[in-house]
């Protein structure tokens, strides 16, 4: 009799636990049907494009390399970039992402983007590249 009674008292417990990991269950399973939902309407907009629209002088040329050297890690950034901007931590109207901005941002997380550079020099009241002066003098000279 007391089996019975034990047998019992287990099956309840057993009968109780699954009740709660369904519901546990159905209840991650509706969470991450709201999630998906409002992910698919956040991400209507691309993150690069929100980034687009904040970037000031020379930021997209910024981008642009780094998205040629480094892929995998700048679409991270963007996205994280993006992310801030969403939230209205970065707006365009208090701050605006120029190129030098965002190229520190990327050499402070250790990413070194290679920019073209090109110093130019006045000669005769033009500019012209220092290469191209140095390459005048030098022919002159000879």
């Amino acid at each position: 009799m007391s089996e019975d009674s034990e047998l019992e008292r287990l099956k309840a417990k057993r009968l109780a636990e699954m009740q709660k990991n369904i519901s546990t269950k159905e209840k991650i399973e509706s969470a991450a049907e709201t999630t998906t939902k409002t992910t698919t309407e956040t991400i209507s907009e691309k993150p690069r494009d929100s980034l687009i629209k904040v970037l000031g002088f020379r930021g997209l040329e910024v981008l642009e390399n780094a998205e040629s050297q480094f892929p995998n890690e700048t679409k991270m950034i963007v996205e994280k970039l993006s992310e801030l901007i969403k939230t209205g931590e970065i707006n365009e109207t208090n701050e605006s992402l120029d190129g030098g901005k965002l190229l520190a941002l990327f050499r402070s997380v250790g990413l070194n983007v290679r920019m073209a550079t090109k110093i130019n020099v006045e000669q005769d009241g033009k500019f012209v590249s220092l290469s191209d002066k140095l390459s005048n003098q030098a022919s002159g000279d000879e």
